[in-house]
């Protein structure tokens, strides 16, 4: 799980929302696990977010934020700043105390204004840069920023306040500073991603590194009034501690999970790290209180064999640590990847009997195991598959993590949870692990649970599923849906969907519907939902790849009637773009032009691709995402469809830039690696005919395919160190794709073997998610568009992928709709949602014609000489 989706559920039951909504919009509605309503929530806000605004001030809301500042005031553009923390119960007096004294100086200032999005900020899964950070000043100068952090810290002394892990600690308050950017200005990191940015001496921007560690840039001279604290900073040492740390298992931000040994026997441990006032639980308990708790349950279970046993705690500075008996094994989660059948193409009989054979006697141990727990009189409250170790010889499991649980009499609700596995709120006590242990025998066939929340009814279609696909009693399955749907209405009548993914033009035609019902128009946002990176950088709301404009073009490649309120939306959003908003292709302004060109607005798109072209291009990535390659299959794109000869030279300069950069890619795949670079070196090639060009392509796809790995059966994937990617976006089928269009030009028997290898990491039975660039429909994608010789790329073989589909639907309003990435909300964008899954679906029932930009049907046999592009 990606733990950063979770805040953006509580907004809105279907979709992924920015948190901030649910705080300030009283139509927001509600959502599992946040008992109070959009109005309770209103309420909440602090006094100071709902004061008028003092004279001669201005006040402007950015997300999470809500800033202040005099009309008058000129600030640096990045420098030391201050940020203050506080806990629920003491915000709304620190808030009080410090927007008082900046007011009555004339200093900037922002603070988030509700007690809602503080305990987001400071949960358990929050980002642990961020984490803690309730208001920021910003001084004019170093030598203020000293001053006005002393008058802080006595101003707040005493009060307490979650540690910043990004800062340094002014003290023992609340206050704490860092250097870093006041203003919005981004660059790309290493990785291709957007990011905050801070200026170097020479000019040039870079990351502001916001990790959960203090730094300060090479080329910043810490000023003297820090180090004082600097000194108080490194006087913490863990040399007299009773136990080693060897490694790192996890991280929240709670703390952190580690391997130790203690000094005086030299027993492997568990040490478990809590952090004051941080890692909230959604009744505000912090991870101290919550490691008393697990201290209390494991002692109370000591001796039954299945919990580890405790073996004492200390503290380090302000954190707490509990040491626990090393229990040997691996996570269950983990022998998805070992045992599974379903990540094979074609699994047998006698593989799924074997397979259903092991989950059952598993699911059995579990269950005895969690038997034992309440026998003692204890609620678990997080059961799930990361939290039950199965022994190395698999014969015994045990379970882990109990800092949620309780004993039966405290009748205390469920407040830590993995999605997949989280009760209705209607259900206490044991009740809790009784509906987790049925989520159990659904995930060990189908680990597709957390997409009940969505739908409790979701649990019926996959026992139906199961049942079909592998020799299990259909009761076992059924006993599990009764206690998932207890108390739930009963709709066991008809099917489950309103039609089937493969049943196509009907399919279509009930996911536009979908697609059109979840329109917002009325928001400045967004005007369809989609992922979470609508929120992540100025216009995400409008982008090829999670707004607006990809779907516009998933439903005019599919043949879906014109959304003309959707389009004027677009055109007023982009006259003048958003301060910020990035330049590539599937997160910024070059796909919005490509799009408004398709759409048949040639003169809207030709001003935007005058503004991207307007922007510095030296910092940006040459990716196909964010970066140049995309700009510049853009740039040609538009510079053949208007007549533009201009636009094609700036295409041609991008590539130069393109193929400097190559060479620093550390990423692989058609988005983020070197073969988005390669696709734009063939379509320039296309378009040119010069031969460097087709060389400078399969220069960058030997690089990527470098970075792949041949499994056992044949299969090629994108090795990220932990784990290998077959996937559209970031794995080896967006490469496979590349290969296939450079293989019409140019024969290579190294592409071609590889592109083998890379159809057969396209023919797994089962993706966990049906995203068109981290899923299933990415590999409908590409098989039905391939050129490359079977075996696996039959119309059976697509036709496989295609029905699996239907696993991960979730009707909406009665329509076909997917859900998007992590399943916690549905989507309807193009890289994680309905309409990628659209998009893929009609190009199978169009033999590929229905295509991605720049990725129309391959030529079927070498060609030599230019040809126009599409």
């Amino acid at each position: 799980m990606i733990k950063g989706y979770a805040a953006f559920c509580d907004a809105d039951r279907h979709f992924y929302d920015a948190p901030h909504r649910l705080a300030t919009d009283p139509a927001a509605t509600g959502t599992p696990g946040a008992e109070a309503t959009a109005a309770d929530r209103r309420g909440a806000q602090y006094e100071a977010a709902l004061a008028p605004v003092p004279e001669g001030w201005q006040r402007h809301r950015s997300g999470d934020w809500l800033a202040l500042r005099p009309v008058d005031c000129a600030l640096p553009a990045q420098g030391w700043k201050i940020h203050v923390s506080a806990c629920l119960g003491n915000a709304e007096s620190i808030l009080a105390r410090v927007a008082g004294y900046c007011q009555e100086r004339r200093i900037a200032y922002k603070f988030v204004p509700s007690r809602y999005l503080l305990h987001n900020r400071n949960a358990k899964y929050a980002d642990r840069a961020a984490s803690g950070k309730f208001i920021t000043v910003y001084p004019a100068d170093d030598d203020s920023c000293g001053r006005i952090a002393d008058d802080l810290a006595a101003l707040l002394d005493g009060e307490p306040g979650p540690y910043i892990l990004s800062d340094l600690r002014w003290g023992a308050g609340p206050v704490h500073v860092r250097y870093g950017s006041f203003t919005r200005r981004h660059c790309y990191d290493d990785q291709g991603e957007l990011r905050p940015a801070v200026q170097r001496p020479d000019g040039r921007l870079v990351p502001d590194l916001r990790g959960p560690v203090f730094q300060i840039p090479d080329w910043v001279q810490p000023p003297a009034f820090l180090a004082p604290h600097l000194d108080a900073r490194t006087a913490v040492t863990v040399t007299e501690l009773p136990y080693t740390v060897e490694s790192a298992l996890h991280f929240s931000n709670g703390g952190g999970v580690y391997v130790g040994r203690d000094r005086a026997t030299g027993e492997k441990v568990v040490l478990k790290e809590a952090r004051p006032h941080a890692g909230l639980a959604a009744d505000g308990a912090d991870a101290v209180a919550r490691l008393r708790r697990e201290q209390t349950a494991l002692e109370r279970l000591s001796g039954l064999g299945c919990t580890p046993e405790v073996r004492g705690t200390f503290t380090v500075g302000e954190h707490h640590f509990l040491a626990m008996e090393f229990l040997e094994g691996k996570p269950l989660n983990t022998f998805f990847a070992r045992r599974h059948p379903l990540i094979e193409a074609d699994p047998s009989p006698e593989t799924l009997a074997e397979y259903t054979e092991w989950a059952l006697r598993i699911y059995r141990l579990v269950e005895d195991a969690v038997h034992a727990v309440h026998a003692r009189g204890v609620v678990f409250n997080d059961l799930h598959l990361f939290n039950i170790m199965v022994a190395e010889d698999e014969q015994s499991v045990s379970l882990l993590d109990f800092e949620a649980a309780a004993h039966i009499d405290e009748g205390r609700r469920q407040t830590v949870a993995n999605p997949g596995f989280v009760a209705p709120a209607d259900r206490r006590g044991f009740d809790v692990d009784r509906y987790a242990l049925a989520c159990l025998r659904l995930a060990l066939f189908l680990p597709l649970t957390s997409l009940l929340p969505l739908d409790l009814g979701k649990a019926r279609h996959l026992a139906e599923i199961a049942a079909e696909q592998f020799p299990v009693d259909r009761a076992f399955l059924d006993e599990a849906v009764a206690e998932i749907t207890r108390g739930a209405p009963d709709r066991t009548d008809g099917p489950y969907l309103p039609v089937q993914p493969g049943d196509w033009p009907r399919s279509r035609d009930s996911m536009v519907r979908a697609v059109l019902a979840s329109a917002t128009p009325e928001r400045e946002d967004r005007f369809f939902p989609g992922d979470i990176a609508q929120f992540a950088a100025a216009g995400g709301g409008l982008s090829f790849g999670y707004g607006t404009a990809g779907i516009l073009y998933a439903l005019a490649e599919t043949g879906a009637p014109p959304h003309l309120d959707a389009e004027e939306w677009l055109l007023r959003r982009t006259k003048e773009p958003e301060s910020g908003t990035p330049v590539g292709f599937y997160d910024g302004l070059a796909g919005v032009a490509w799009t408004l060109d398709r759409l048949g607005h040639p003169e809207q798109a030709l001003e935007l691709a005058e503004s991207a072209q307007a922007r510095p291009w030296q910092d940006i990535a040459p990716d196909l995402h964010s970066g140049l390659a995309g700009l510049g299959l853009a740039l040609d794109s538009l510079a053949a469809s208007t007549g533009t000869p201009a636009l094609h030279d700036a295409a041609l300069r991008c590539a130069e830039l393109v193929a400097a950069a190559v060479p620093g890619i550390n990423r692989a795949g058609l988005l983020y690696g070197a073969s988005g670079p390669a696709l734009l070196f063939l379509r320039l090639y296309e378009r040119t005919g010069d031969p460097a060009l087709l060389d400078r392509a399969a220069d960058a796809l030997r690089r990527d395919l470098a970075r792949c790995v041949t499994s056992a059966s044949g299969t090629l994937q994108v090795d990220e160190g932990w784990r290998t990617m077959p996937y559209l976006g970031a794995g080896s089928v967006g490469i496979g794709m590349v290969l296939d269009d450079y293989l019409a030009h140019r024969e290579d028997p190294d592409f071609e073997r590889a592109r083998g290898e890379i159809v057969q990491a396209a023919q797994a039975t089962f993706y966990a998610q049906p995203g068109l660039f981290r899923g299933a429909a990415g590999m409908v994608l590409h098989l039905s568009r391939t050129t490359a010789p079977g075996p696996g790329t039959a119309p059976e073989d697509v036709r496989r992928q295609i029905d699996a589909l239907a696993r991960h639907a979730v009707p909406y309003r009665g329509e076909l709709a997917f859900p998007g990435e992590q399943m916690m909300r549905l989507s309807m964008d193009l890289a994680t949602g309905t309409a990628g899954c659209l998009l893929a679906l009609g190009s199978a029932a169009s033999s590929g014609d229905v295509h991605l930009p720049f990725l129309p049907p391959p030529q079927r046999r070498p060609q030599t000489g230019p040809r126009q592009g599409s």
